[in-house]
């Protein structure tokens, strides 16, 4: 399957953080027969795949399932849903947008108060979080109660979207590109014996690779992910942080993580090798599951491939698939490099 359709299968399927269940039957469903493979007690899938060649080292590539969303808190007398997030949302991102609650979907809509019952204060500020809530047609908590419950996952309605020059539109591609990364990997057959972590809860505090990652027990990780761009008019120099189309994103530092500065030199000496483009970020901000992977047990040499995403964390991410196919290259290249050293 190409890339970019794993891609789009996977970012069409709903799992906010602690409800990955459908993500991860897509996955099995995929690797079944190619891989020995269990699922921890969090819910991440761990999966050891046969090399063409046994590794001289033990590597863990990861990525992901769970993408940012929201939950149901409460459920008032009118019939409308209180919420909160699930992982890092802004909320200027909320108002007005389609959402989907619960198992069985039932479209809701995110408001709150009318633009002209505003204070001239309020009307120069998003919008807080407790300021709004889900409107699911309901005139009455009886009737809501019918449809929904206190828990319920509450998922941006965001279709899979081509668009410009070569640039895709979705929810969720944070971190559903890694994923589609590891599934084309594992498809296409690895060099080396390597282990493969399809993780859960990372948007909510590293907590699926923390898990993971100890079962594991790598020398050296890959971690691929999808990452800040704020190329945008507005935005100039540093400010920036990376670019979409200017290919994958190896970093140095981040919130969670000083990278293994070998590996760093590395994957661009490999990008060059390959005749790809590599960039690195250039304002230190956010962090990834390499946070709790490179801590594991007694340490793991770690870096990061990430993928340039504008508008992280909305239901409307974009992305260029030059990039997507950019950092699928590199995984591949640096897999294969490290086990080399």
């Amino acid at each position: 399957m190409e890339l970019v359709k794993y891609l789009e299968e996977l970012c069409a399927l709903d799992g906010i953080s602690g409800d990955e269940g459908v993500v991860r039957e897509y996955i099995l469903s995929k690797i079944s027969g190619k891989c020995d493979c269990t699922v921890d007690p969090l819910g991440s899938v761990i999966a050891g795949v046969k090399g063409r060649q046994p590794a001289k080292h033990k590597l863990l590539i990861s990525a992901h399932m769970d993408e940012v969303g929201l939950i149901v808190t409460n459920i008032c007398g009118d019939g409308s849903l209180k919420f909160d997030t699930v992982g890092g949302i802004d909320p200027r991102v909320l108002f007005g947008k389609r959402v989907f609650v619960g198992d069985d979907k039932i479209l809701g809509v995110i408001g709150g108060t009318a633009v002209h019952n505003l204070s001239d204060d309020e009307r120069k500020k998003a919008p807080a979080i407790s300021a709004m809530t889900i409107d699911i047609g309901c005139s009455s908590k009886e009737q809501a109660l019918k449809l929904v419950r206190q828990g319920d996952s509450v998922v941006f309605d965001s279709d899979f979207l081509r668009f410009g020059d070569g640039m895709i539109r979705s929810k969720a591609i944070d971190d559903r590109a890694g994923c589609a990364i590891m599934l084309k990997m594992i498809e296409d057959g690895v060099e080396y014996d390597t282990t493969f972590t399809f993780v859960v809860q990372e948007e909510v505090g590293l907590r699926g690779a923390t898990a993971a990652a100890y079962t594991a027990a790598p020398d050296f990780a890959i971690v691929l992910e999808s990452t800040t761009a704020a190329d945008i008019p507005s935005s100039a120099g540093e400010k920036r942080v990376c670019e979409v189309g200017k290919g994958a994103v190896v970093s140095y530092m981040d919130r969670h993580t000083i990278y293994d500065r070998e590996l760093y030199k590395l994957a661009f000496d490999e990008a060059e090798k390959l005749g790809i483009p590599c960039q690195t970020k250039s304002v230190i901000a956010g962090g990834n599951d390499a946070g709790a992977i490179h801590i594991s047990r007694g340490g793991v040499r770690t870096a990061a491939i990430s993928l340039p995403c504008r508008y992280l964390h909305s239901p409307s991410c974009v992305i260029a698939e030059t990039d997507l196919n950019c950092s699928y290259q590199l995984a591949c290249g640096l897999a294969e490099r490290i086990q080399k050293l």
